[in-house]
């Protein structure tokens, strides 16, 4: 469904002119620029604001961020220093981190990194020379920040005996895309700007808390239009990440991960 087919059928329940297109004369239309801004405001709240939406999660992709820590000069003279890449640019479509989002190591698959999320422990840590042992990472300034410097690629020594390459150290996470709009002139981007573009998440659910959005706005009864919203968007949440279904008996361990669903031995608790 596209923006105007959404826009339509909120015109034609509030009860306001049912536009032709939205963006063809905007200029001198009123109507139509509220439409849009409302579109626009509700689109990117429920995109960004209500949960992690599958659809909108991403992850960095390859080569993710590469170290290129080195020694200078090299060593073994005693007075080289490390030094490298510690501040990366966040990926141009990135919007937040999700809510259960770890920075990993290629060094190490089972320890993330830790985060550091007061920017001041972050400078005193660095001033101290304070390191957590899996390493650590902040956000600031537009960038992401890792420390200890992540080594770079350490070439291959020749032989005999030929010394192994060391690839460079990687870091790499998961996080919230910004672009919530499948634009009809191609890609993605996080505002409506042609009739044609489509809302990549629930257009219904758009549609909804448009209208209610709509008349609170105006001062009209909003309350049973905002429920209709707020069921509708409890239920996409639900069907968008469902919680598995557990049907059974069997005991589980804080520490021991169990595969769903599990072959059932004992007595199987009724369903109803």
């Amino acid at each position: 469904m596209t923006i105007l087919s959404v826009v339509k059928d909120v015109c034609a329940t509030v009860g306001v002119m049912v536009p032709t297109s939205l963006f063809s004369g905007i200029g001198t239309n009123r109507t139509a620029q509220e439409m849009l801004a409302l579109a626009n405001e509700m689109g990117q709240r429920i995109a960004y604001d209500t949960r992690d939406w599958t659809v909108l999660r991403k992850s960095l992709p390859p080569p993710y961020y590469v170290g290129d820590g080195h020694y200078v000069p090299p060593q073994p003279d005693p007075l080289a220093t490390w030094t490298g890449t510690t501040a990366f640019n966040l990926p141009a479509d990135y919007k937040r981190m999700l809510l259960t989002s770890q920075v990993w190591r290629s060094t190490d698959s089972r320890q993330p990194m830790r985060f550091i999320p007061d920017t001041d422990e972050w400078l005193q840590r660095r001033a101290a020379g304070e390191t957590d042992a899996w390493g650590e990472w902040t956000l600031y300034g537009g960038q992401i920040h890792i420390w200890p410097i992540m080594g770079g690629l350490v070439p291959e020594i020749p032989g005999p005996p030929v010394v192994p390459a060391v690839p460079a150290t990687t870091a790499r996470f998961t996080y919230l895309d910004r672009n919530c709009v499948a634009l009809f002139s191609g890609g993605f981007g996080d505002r409506f700007v042609n009739d044609a573009d489509v809302y990549r998440l629930d257009e219904r659910l758009l549609k909804l808390g448009m209208i209610w959005q709509w008349k609170a706005q105006k001062g009209s009864p909003y309350a049973e239009d905002m429920g209709s919203y707020s069921v509708a968007l409890q239920i996409a949440m639900g069907k968008d990440s469902p919680s598995p279904t557990i049907v059974g008996a069997r005991p589980i361990s804080d520490s021991v991960r169990v595969a769903y669903p599990w072959p059932v031995s004992g007595p199987v608790w009724p369903l109803s």
